[in-house]
């Protein structure tokens, strides 16, 4: 078992970032943010999944499970290394500074990184470099580029829609798909060779300031995805490529029909068969990109929701078993032990803790669904040292949007619970969370910002308008980050 040092962070996904270039990226804001984190005391980023996204712009619905955002390459970095000169951005958009609008984004910057392939083509110094990455991350990238290659060349369609013989992976139809866009999987590839060396170097940098970066892995991956493609043997899928059944949650907290997301579902005996192969890789490749890993949906593990393929809501399902500890003996097995955090959140049935706790990991606990009363288990005198506390996830309202719209009991409950009056909501919940003895304690920076609704980066089940928050350029003040070394140094963290 994984052993945690207490410490605190910051949850703020790179898109959120400020800058001039539509969307937060891996360049100088990044870096002045791990500047901040290190300089007030915390040892803690948290992100979210770091994958390409596609259709409704979520982390968790991503064209592959091991490529990086291309979306998140910082052309300030492109413009200094050479890659790009200042002509090359004489027809980028006026941007919304507080908003990312995806569809433009998508629009222009493809566009942008391909005149920076034109120019890696002059720099041969580069070229061994780009050759090794492609030869390490062969086992997924080659069927990545394809992927992507072939789905642009189809109007960007879902593979499943695609003519028969590529969608079954032909082994003729891919070759001449290969022959044919040899450029543009050269250009998928370089893409991200792009986002893989810029994060390196963050994340080396954040190494240096003494902090590590907390990853997420969504159990699942989208149907529209290379892994699905690739992979359809360890999907239920049929054999047109139609998921048979699909994933999603029971009516809950969130929503009276449920959340239906959509992902394939495993087949867990393939994965069993061949020693769980595909999520040793995965695992592995995760932990090359951040040193912790959270693994969204923990439950599923233990049990799923299935839900019928053709199915209009979550409400028509049932719990399936899922493959418990043995998944994660093998990949200890594999990989040795594992820093794990589980999403342990939702429908929390018996058998979910006892996986939980004989692998050790520590779950997670929200402080805002704690104010039913005192005997609610998200409340601190309840927390076990072996859990990572959270004023809200990036699924939460913000702190004081959830108490501007919480039960009025559960405000009642708030004041006698802090002892504090309605002043400095965030500030107040973030410092219980600090105090309490869970071994991490993190907040969104939408609380240490105490910004309101319309911050919240999502909401659970609905697609569209979710996403896109970005953070001001001077949000981050002095102020601020004395408050937090206080804290951390206060609470011992």
């Amino acid at each position: 078992m994984t052993t945690f040092k207490r410490s605190s962070g910051i949850l703020l996904h790179p898109t959120s970032l400020p800058g001039a270039y539509g969307v937060g990226d891996l360049g100088p804001a990044a870096y002045r943010f791990v500047d901040f984190l290190s300089e007030a005391g915390c040892r803690l980023w948290q992100v979210l999944p770091l994958g390409p996204t596609g259709y409704g712009d979520s982390p968790y619905q991503c064209f592959s499970a091991f490529a990086g955002n291309p979306y998140l390459v910082s052309p300030e970095i492109l413009l200094g290394q050479g890659l790009l000169q200042p002509e090359d951005l004489a027809d980028m958009p006026a941007w919304d500074a507080n908003r990312v609008d995806f569809g433009r984004l998508y629009q222009w910057k493809p566009g942008l990184l391909n005149q920076a392939f034109s120019r890696f083509q002059e720099k041969p110094e580069l070229r061994a470099e780009f050759d090794s990455f492609c030869a390490e991350n062969a086992s997924w990238l080659e069927d990545f580029a394809l992927f992507m290659a072939v789905k642009y060349d189809n109007g960007g369609v879902a593979w499943n829609e695609w003519p028969a013989a590529l969608r079954q992976r032909q082994p003729a139809a891919l070759h001449q798909a290969r022959e044919k866009l040899t450029l543009q999987i050269s250009q998928f590839k370089f893409f991200q060779f792009l986002f893989f060396r810029q994060w390196n170097d963050l994340r080396r940098y954040a190494h240096e300031k003494g902090l590590q970066i907390v990853g997420d892995i969504p159990i699942f991956v989208a149907m529209d995805s290379s892994d699905a493609w690739a992979h359809p043997d360890l999907f239920f899928l049929d054999e047109a490529g139609k998921p048979l059944v699909v994933a999603g949650v029971p009516p809950d907290y969130f929503s009276v029909t449920g959340q239906l997301w959509g992902n394939p579902l495993y087949r867990w005996a393939a994965h069993r068969a061949d020693g769980y192969a595909w999520w040793i890789e995965r695992i592995r490749a995760t932990l090359s990109l951040v040193d912790v890993v959270r693994i969204d949906h923990f439950r599923g593990f233990a049990g799923y929701w299935e839900i019928p393929g053709d199915a209009p809501t979550a409400q028509t399902g049932r719990w399936v078993p899922g493959p418990g500890a043995e998944l994660f003996h093998a990949i200890r097995k594999a990989l040795g032990d594992l820093p794990i955090i589980a999403e342990d959140l939702g429908e929390i049935t018996p058998d979910v803790v006892e996986l939980r706790d004989s692998l050790g990991l520590p779950g997670m606990k929200i402080l805002q669904f704690g104010f039913s009363g005192p005997d609610n288990p998200f409340l601190p005198h309840h927390y076990p040292a072996n859990c990572v506390v959270y004023t809200g996830t990036h699924d939460n309202d913000t702190s004081l949007g959830w108490y501007r719209t919480c039960q009025p009991h559960e405000r009642d409950f708030y004041h006698r619970y802090i002892s504090r009056d309605n002043a400095d909501v965030p500030g107040d919940m973030i410092r219980t969370c600090w105090a309490s003895v869970a071994v991490f304690a993190v907040a969104p920076v939408q609380d240490f910002l105490r910004l309101g609704t319309e911050t919240r980066m999502n909401f659970p089940g609905k697609v569209g308008g979710y996403w896109v928050w970005r953070m001001d350029e001077n949000a981050l003040s002095e102020g601020l980050k004395k408050n937090l070394q206080e804290l951390n140094y206060v609470y011992q963290r």
